[in-house]
């Protein structure tokens, strides 16, 4: 008896023993980790992408379309009070010689100095042939120039939306928390031209360099297209994807086409399907992007809520 006593206690010890090696193990395991966390500086500023700098404090954005990709339209709008232009390559000729041209002929030394940081005074983004998502090489390719934002055009369910967030983001690092929620990223790591426009390092840039707001220190906006009735009935799915940054109502012209009733974009049936878009956006907090046309019209679409609203100045102006 006393025996089987003396077998029992020392098998609990033995238990016990083991207990407190696993524990002190998995302290090793999770102690470096924490450590690289708390590591981990405050980003200064908080968004090198101006965008976003406004969208997070709760303000509208203004920008405007271009094809225009010389060095004059480059500069001309690099200081023409816009918080974004949007390069349509979608309709004009693909070329990445341009835009590596145009983002190179946008950056401002003069703002730099000013302001005493590598924020630009405007974010480039850029929207490309490929529908539903995109191609993820267009993608990698266009973001390694440094575009601060996609524009990904007839996006018409909730896995093309997620395929466009994977596109953009780096896998997740084990260093940085705010890169291992939502959809899993895939783009490899060669950002030379990133680099250089951005004014940043290696480290920087691959913490800046994931979607927002799904990460909160991330610089780079995805913005989906809605184009066809599919897209608005799958809308608050669309919405709810972590990593969308904007869902754009656009112009209505593809979307009355799809519709059967082309060239009526500013029909009532298609001003009822924007009304829908808008909705699901507030609904999802995700900025909601229109075009818009005088100053009556932008004041109306501010009032209704639209954050994101191209207009043919890139101001609220007019």
């Amino acid at each position: 008896m006393a025996r089987a006593y003396r077998s029992t206690q020392y098998s609990g010890g033995i238990v016990r023993l083991f207990a407190v090696a696993a524990f002190v193990a998995g302290l090793m395991v999770v102690a470096p980790t924490t450590r690289l966390w708390a590591q981990l500086p405050a980003l200064k500023p908080a968004h090198l992408n101006p965008v976003i700098e406004k969208l997070a404090a709760g303000r509208p954005v203004f920008g405007a379309i271009t094809s225009d990709l010389s060095m004059a339209s480059a500069r001309q709008w690099a200081r023409s009070g816009a918080d974004y232009v949007w390069i349509d390559m979608e309709h004009t000729p693909f070329s990445y010689d341009l835009l590596n041209q145009f983002v190179a002929f946008s950056n401002d030394r003069a703002r730099a100095a000013q302001r005493g940081d590598t924020q630009p005074k405007i974010a480039v983004m850029a929207r490309f042939p490929p529908y539903g998502g995109t191609d993820p090489w267009v993608v990698k390719q266009a973001l390694d120039i440094g575009l601060m934002g996609v524009i990904f055009n007839t996006v018409n369910n909730k896995e093309e939306a997620i395929a466009a967030v994977r596109s953009m983001r780096y896998p997740p690092q084990r260093n940085d928390p705010a890169t291992q929620k939502g959809p899993r990223g895939f783009r490899g790591f060669a950002p030379g031209g990133a680099l250089w426009n951005w004014g940043v390092g290696n480290a920087e840039y691959q913490r800046r360099a994931d979607v927002w707001p799904l990460n909160p220190n991330g610089d780079l906006l995805a913005n989906v297209m809605i184009e066809t009735k599919e897209a608005v009935d799958n809308i608050d799915e669309i919405a709810s994807v972590p990593g969308i940054g904007v869902i754009e109502a656009a112009a209505g012209g593809d979307l009355s086409a799809d519709l059967g009733i082309a060239n009526q974009g500013d029909s009532a049936e298609v001003e009822a399907l924007r009304q829908r878009i808008l909705k699901a956006c507030i609904s999802h907090n995700v900025a909601c992007g229109i075009l818009a046309s005088g100053k009556a019209q932008i004041d109306q679409r501010l009032k209704e809520g639209w954050r994101f609203i191209t207009t043919q100045t890139g101001t609220s102006e007019r």
